[in-house]
């Protein structure tokens, strides 16, 4: 006899086996009880979820002979014969290869005919989103006004793609993705009933890597049963599916925690060397920053991070290492590199400055206090002697403008200049995109409060960004964070004309062309 896959032999036969879908169990059993059967579904949501598997038990239920029943019997002829696919009253159509008028022309001639022995006759079309508009218009008027014995249940993966037309002619029911809890309890009675032996660490692995799919983790259950025959490890899976382990991630979390870049790089090349995909790693670490999210927020809420109870407690004790403004920062830089990668063929290079720039971007963790204003450490990163003096606050009626302007002097061009790169820092971790206009100036000129900042000749996008009301604002207070003073900010345009071929003036570029003996191709 044949081998039965996973997937198949575990298929759920009645409403009770369907998993991670009781809201639409309930709504369809209460809909035969309550003798409310609509004449058309449609069934929506990812792949793997069940849609057609309860599209079949929908139709067992009404063609039991026992029937309409919310308990089919799975044994009467009429039940046997639609779970192996050769009832004559269950019609099944895969939508993407009979997509064409011609085909439905012919289920509509079909569709008069009364079923042969059960009570409805129940066409399922899968993937009705592949079906042409021709298609779709010579279906309207049948589905509409279809013989009191016949039902339409339709699944797809894109409902967006069916027209309204269609839409407002069907119930509508969205499946979700199953929980990976949900998923690993299911493989976990698989491997019971197949005397399968696999740590519960294993089966999580499995279900995570599904993404909400029961199908797709049963394919990878079989699949790594085939590559163990003994007992299957979680190296084993690591193996198969090229995961990257989430010791890992918590490795080189640690090391960016104690901006240690050069560790952090010697563990990205060890699982470059194993094999790791580089951009499952970088998905990998943008989820582990969520997760660090979720749990400083939540004090490790093991439901919404859907991960094992150790792992969540792993997640809160290294979340307390950073804050949640660093913890976004992280984000836009991972979020960045992304974006990044589409563009370049190599991988490797733009994911080794980022965890660079995440080492050195981190401030100190210890004894920070969560309400301190984001300027405040930037003033312990500048020199006392450049910082602006506190004066006594006095009662002062007229002569409060003459004591601004005295404490204006002293703050220097120089301690401006100083405090550069701190100030752009800053500002990246508000909005990137400014941060990165602004490194481009230069404080050229500082009188009073009133600030000017020159930009080459040919980086006039730059300045008429900076420019605009909302930005210029967002920088004025980076810069009264840290001077404790109003500047009023001026962008002018050398005469310079700046090569942008050669950015040494960028800082984060400049360090990444030494570091990897590079130079720039192309600018966008």
């Amino acid at each position: 006899m044949s081998y039965t896959v996973f997937a198949l032999k575990w298929r759920p036969r009645d409403f009770d086996e369907i998993i991670g879908q009781p809201a639409i169990v309930s709504t369809l059993k209460n809909a035969i009880q309550g003798n409310r059967l609509a004449h058309a579904y449609l069934f929506a949501g990812p792949r793997g979820v069940g849609k057609t598997s309860t599209a079949r038990i929908l139709a067992k239920a009404l063609n039991c002979k026992a029937g309409p029943t919310i308990k089919p019997c799975l044994k009467c002829s009429s039940c046997m014969e639609i779970s192996e696919g050769r009832s004559l009253d269950v019609i099944e159509i895969d939508g993407a290869s009979n997509r064409g008028i011609d085909e439905i022309r012919v289920l509509r001639e079909n569709v008069k005919f009364s079923p042969t022995a059960g009570k409805f006759k129940i066409y399922i079309i899968d993937e009705v989103h592949m079906l042409t508009t021709e298609a779709f218009n010579a279906l309207l008027k049948t589905l509409e006004e279809p013989p009191e014995f016949v039902k339409f249940i339709f699944a797809t993966t894109q409902p967006h793609k069916v027209i309204p037309t269609i839409l407002s002619r069907c119930q509508r029911f969205d499946f979700r993705r199953i929980p990976a809890l949900e998923i690993s309890a299911q493989l976990e009675r698989i491997a019971a009933s197949e005397k399968i032996e696999v740590d519960k660490e294993v089966l999580f692995t499995i279900a995570k890597s599904s993404d909400g799919s029961l199908r797709d983790a049963e394919s990878i259950l079989d699949q790594l049963i085939a590559f163990s025959l003994q007992k299957i490890s979680l190296k084993d899976v690591i193996s198969v599916l090229g995961l990257v382990e989430q010791e890992a991630l918590f490795a080189i979390t640690d090391k960016i925690i104690s901006k240690d870049a050069r560790g952090a790089l010697g563990l990205l090349n060890a699982l470059i060397d194993e094999g790791k995909d580089i951009g499952v790693f970088l998905s990998g670490m943008v989820e582990h920053f969520r997760n660090l999210m979720i749990a400083k927020v939540t004090r490790g809420d093991s439901k919404l991070i859907d991960l094992p109870l150790e792992v969540c407690e792993k997640l809160l004790k290294q979340s307390e290492s950073f804050s949640l403004e660093e913890i976004f920062a992280a984000f836009n830089v991972l979020i960045a590199t992304q974006e990044m990668t589409k563009r370049l063929d190599s991988l490797r290079i733009p994911l080794e400055i980022s965890l660079i720039r995440l080492a050195h971007g981190r401030r100190p963790p210890a004894g920070k206090d969560e309400t301190q204003k984001p300027g405040e450490d930037l003033k312990r990163q500048i020199p006392a002697e450049q910082l602006p003096k506190a004066k006594p606050i006095v009662e002062q009626h007229g002569a409060e403008h003459d004591k601004k302007e005295n404490e204006n002097t002293l703050i220097s061009l120089d301690s401006i200049r100083g405090a550069w790169q701190n100030i752009i820092d800053n500002l990246g971790k508000i909005k990137m995109s400014l941060a990165t206009y602004l490194s481009e100036g230069e404080p050229l000129k500082l009188q009073g409060s009133a600030l000017t900042i020159s930009f080459p000749k040919n980086y006039s996008l730059h300045k008429e960004s900076l420019e605009k009301k909302d930005n210029k604002a967002i920088i004025e207070k980076i810069f009264f964070e840290l001077f404790n003073t109003d500047f009023r900010l001026n962008f002018i345009l050398s005469q310079e004309v700046k090569d942008r071929q050669n950015e040494t003036n960028n800082t984060f570029i400049k360090s990444a062309l030494e570091m990897f003996n590079g130079r720039v191709i192309k600018e966008e």
